[in-house]
């Protein structure tokens, strides 16, 4: 892969921090963030929908996670980057779902809707034309600020993105999400132990130093 160190133009940026006065500081500061990140450009350059691409493909170099031909699962898919990854690096069916509407990508299915409707998980095993052989889950809550509340609302989504991931993966598949430090909880880490053959948590390069994100890769399902 290569290392995303370009940068913006010198007068793109004056403009961009122009503009960014009228901003709130809070916003001031995401843009700055923004501005510096060299993910965020190479991310438009490579023609990826958000910089969160670039984790999913650490994570597959180093995982080979996305086999040739591989159905996969996107969970929370919006904007769509992890399904272009998947897709460019030889799934040969992708599906994503998400509350949000996604902007279509070539080769690729969505769905507007929640993984936990009735029914749905029916769907998107028509969709996939199979069992999933890998299931992502790059889905995270809103942050409260709060450490505590903030740890338990996304381990409460990785929790249930896990029981979801457990119906409708294919033996000897792959499961990924996306979790804050201090890793998979107890309760979750034994359901991991118990259903897949190899439990690992990582924080891919493209994942910001200063960001308490982390993934949890099993691999290995193993159905009841």
């Amino acid at each position: 892969m290569t290392d995303p160190t370009s940068k913006l133009p010198p007068r793109r940026d004056a403009v961009r921090l122009k503009n960014a006065r009228k901003l709130s500081t809070s916003s001031q500061r995401w843009l700055q963030r923004q501005l510096n990140d060299p993910y965020v450009t190479a991310a438009k350059a490579a023609g990826w929908r958000s910089r969160a691409a670039f984790k999913l493909i650490e994570l597959d170099e180093k995982y080979k996670l996305i086999g040739k031909g591989s159905r996969v699962l996107d969970l929370g898919a919006a904007p769509g980057g992890w399904s272009q990854v998947a897709l460019e690096r030889g799934a040969a069916k992708v599906v994503g779902i998400d509350l949000l509407e996604i902007q279509p990508v070539a080769g690729a299915d969505f769905i507007q809707g929640d993984f936990l409707e009735e029914g749905i998980e029916a769907k998107l095993t028509e969709l996939l034309g199979g069992k999933a052989d890998l299931v992502l889950s790059d889905m995270a809550p809103n942050t409260s600020g709060h450490v505590a509340t903030d740890h338990i609302r996304i381990m409460a989504l990785a929790e249930t993105a896990l029981v979801f991931a457990c119906e409708i993966l294919a033996p000897g598949g792959a499961f990924v999400a996306k979790l804050f430090q201090g890793g998979a909880e107890k309760d979750m880490l034994n359901m991991l132990k118990a259903r897949f053959r190899s439990v690992k948590h990582a924080k891919p390069p493209a994942s910001r130093k200063d960001s308490k994100e982390m993934y949890v890769v099993a691999t290995g399902f193993r159905p009841e």
